[in-house]
Order: structure tokens, then C-alpha cells, then sequence
């Protein structure tokens, strides 16, 4: 039974862009972190800089309202990430800074420009950071704007954009979660 819910579930995501993979980046509390450490939680993963004056803080907010809201009536089963795409500017003492703003839980990556740059291929983010950008410089990164919802396997389930409500974030992620414990069996 289980392995005839895995295969439909499997022939559910055929089709969809493959999204997420191996990468390899480091905390803003100096630990590594892989894709393997998106397992055994669902995740949100969002791609920004802390310079941002705008669009980032929103989408954080949005985050943070999300998983306050689904936290409430599932408990803590969210980890979620924000994974720089200004490597040049956005050191760990400064994205730990910039994170005290937002949900206690967020996790924030960094990396070098090859590693970051690796990371935005997997999830097919767009950025525009050039890489020998002058740390000290006064400039804005061009990005995709994206929210990625990952299941506790560390899979691939949905990208929200800008113009998705946290009100219809929640309502996707509990219609997932739900579908997700019955298709697996399992609780996370």
C-alpha cells in the first residue's frame, strides 16, 4: 500500500521543474548546511540580501506569518531558510542581524559566489550580484522573488510568488501537509 502511494505521488511531481538539489553552504552561526539538513522538517526557502530595502523584508514578513499561523495548528514542523544571493556584503554576523527581525526559528545561509551562485541554479533563482562585487559598494541585486515549499524529504512542492497572500500560503501548506501524512503515512 505504502509503496503504490509512493509511485503515485512520484508520477504526480513528472512534469514538474526540478527544483532544489545538493548545495553546500554555511549558517549564519557558522555551521554547514546542505540540502540533507532540509530533511526531517518542511521548509520554507527564500532567496534575497539584507541590503534590500523593500521586496526581501516583505517576504520574510510573509514567512514569519506563515509559519506563526501553521505552527499554531501543527506545532513546530518549519524550518525556514533565507540563502543570500549578495555573498560580497552578506557576511553571518550581518544576515544573523538581519534575521532578529523576522521568525526566531530562520535559519541564514551564506557562501562563497561559486557556492551561492550554485545554490540559485538548483532552485532556479535568478540574481544579478557580479562576483567581485565591492563589499563596501552602495548597490542592489536584481533576483527572482520566490518562496519554495519543500516537504520533509527535502522535495520540491510549490514556489509562491510576490503576489501570493500568506492567507493562501497557509491554505496550500495545510492542504499539502495534510496530503502528504495520508499519501506517507507518516506525522513530521
Amino acid at each position: 500500500m505504502l509503496e503504490e502511494r509512493e509511485k503515485e505521488r512520484a508520477s504526480r511531481q513528472y512534469g514538474r521543474p526540478s527544483v532544489g538539489g545538493p548545495f553546500s553552504l554555511t549558517t549564519h552561526e557558522g555551521k554547514p548546511f546542505t540540502e540533507k539538513d532540509l530533511e526531517g522538517k518542511w521548509s520554507l526557502v527564500y532567496f534575497g540580501f539584507a541590503n534590500c530595502p523593500d521586496i526581501c523584508p516583505a517576504e520574510l514578513d510573509k514567512m514569519t506569518s506563515v509559519v506563526n499561523t501553521v505552527q499554531k495548528e501543527h506545532g513546530d514542523i518549519f524550518l525556514p531558510v533565507f540563502i543570500t544571493v549578495d555573498p560580497s556584503r552578506d557576511l553571518p554576523h550581518r544576515i544573523g542581524r538581519y534575521l532578529e527581525d523576522f521568525h526566531p526559528s530562520f535559519v541564514g545561509l551564506y557562501g562563497d559566489y561559486d557556492a551561492t551562485k550554485a545554490a540559485c541554479k538548483k532552485y532556479r533563482v535568478y540574481f544579478s550580484t557580479p562576483p567581485n562585487a565591492d563589499p563596501n559598494g552602495d548597490y542592489l541585486v536584481d533576483h527572482s522573488i520566490f518562496v519554495y515549499l519543500m516537504d520533509p524529504n527535502g522535495q520540491f512542492i510549490e514556489a509562491f510568488g510576490q503576489a501570493t497572500s500568506a492567507e493562501d500560503v497557509v491554505t496550500k501548506i495545510n492542504e499539502t501537509i495534510q496530503e502528504w501524512e495520508k499519501e506517507t503515512g507518516r506525522k513530521v
